[in-house]
């Protein structure tokens, strides 16, 4: 007997550890968790902020995902080269001049997530340094987010994980190792749950480099739920992911990438995170189980397969011949399996051409049962 879906997730599922955030459970036996990533993209404006997280709940996602840090708690003021971006979205800008814009103001996240309750839309956030996450405790987070580029930040994972709520690292950058030292460190300092994003820390990513078949060795590897945090053009990389066991999916997400904003190139507009939470719902639909037999929708169409049919009128007595009897569409004859051993044989009775051929109509063949298409 052939597995359910669903039994079939809990079992590839069930060496993970459970991840849940407030409430909803993520994980292969669970449809993708979807989050949109506002990042920078409110442009200093808290009505636009509020503007999109009404966006992202009207797209289907799970939950929206802040960023909590200044740009004194992220880096100094300072004009050296090694403060200076090379290359990318951000050439030539100062660090500190770019996360002084693109940081989300402190005052603005009791607002932030108090619209995501009014919503029914999960609001947590990326701590960048140890005040972030006493700033979030005071808000009752009811997750965190470790960036990659504090993915090797152990203590800021250990004063994460401390709060005893579901962390979620993300990998981008990271090796085989500082992801072990990291998913180490969550465990051992009480993380209420644990989750993996697969990354590539470019901006935008290239789709060749997005190695996906690393999410299912991530799982075997650590024993935990992996997702993507995507951040290639459009959305099938992130729709692939799900074939792969990806149980969370992250992509940035605006108003308009016309608006301009420090993430607005490699983010997501609202017909377009509508169309990924559609689709990779639908992709992890198709999963479904391993299945040779035909499955509801095929039933009925049974019967247009090819079938042995009387082509030519056939009198009583008459050899079947290539020219009388023939392997066509529809499918109520024999199976055209048996084309070969009725060859030669005679017709019991007159048969008109269109008639689907059977065995009563066939001498010698009393002992064959009747068959089905």
């Amino acid at each position: 007997m052939l597995e359910s879906g669903s039994i079939f997730r809990a079992r590839v599922s069930m060496k993970l550890a459970d991840l849940n955030i407030a409430g909803s459970p993520i994980g292969p036996s669970h449809p993708p968790f979807v989050i949109a990533e506002m990042s920078g993209n409110h442009n200093g404006d808290l009505g636009r902020a509020l503007a999109i997280m009404e966006a992202a709940k009207n797209a289907g996602a799970d939950a929206v995902k802040l960023q909590t840090y200044t740009a004194d708690t992220i880096t100094i003021n300072h004009d050296g080269p090694e403060f200076r971006i090379k290359g990318g979205p951000w050439d030539g800008r100062r660090l500190y001049d770019l996360y002084q814009e693109a940081h989300t103001p402190w005052d603005w996240h009791e607002a932030l997530f108090d619209k995501g309750r009014e919503l029914g839309l999960i609001v947590f956030s990326s701590p960048f340094d140890e005040t972030a996450v006493d700033f979030l405790e005071k808000l009752d987070c009811p997750a965190y987010k470790i960036a990659s580029f504090e993915a090797v930040d152990l203590p800021l994972i250990a004063r994460a994980s401390a709060t005893g709520k579901p962390l979620i690292i993300s990998t981008g950058m990271a090796n085989r190792e500082e992801i072990d030292a990291a998913v180490r460190g969550a465990r051992e300092n009480g993380a209420g749950g644990l989750g993996l994003l697969h990354c590539v820390s470019a901006y935008p990513a290239l789709p060749e480099e997005a190695n996906l078949r690393t999410i299912p060795d991530m799982m075997s590897s650590f024993e935990v739920v992996v997702g993507l945090s995507d951040h290639t053009p459009g959305i099938g990389v992130a729709v692939a992911s799900v074939a792969f066991g990806a149980g969370l999916i992250e992509k940035h997400f605006t108003l308009s990438r016309d608006d301009g904003g420090p993430d607005a190139a490699f983010s997501l507009e609202p017909p377009e995170l509508k169309a990924l939470t559609r689709e990779c719902r639908a992709a992890w639909e198709a999963l479904g189980n391993v299945c040779y037999e035909r499955t509801p929708g095929e039933k009925d169409n049974v019967l247009f397969r090819r079938s042995l049919y009387v082509v030519k009128d056939i009198a009583q007595g008459e050899v079947f011949t290539e020219k009388n009897i023939c392997s066509i569409r529809p499918g109520h004859g024999l199976p055209p399996k048996h084309y070969g051993e009725i060859l030669g044989r005679k017709a019991k009775h007159a048969l008109a051409r269109g008639a689907a051929l059977q065995w009563p109509d066939i001498e010698g063949t009393e002992t064959k049962n009747a068959e089905k298409p």
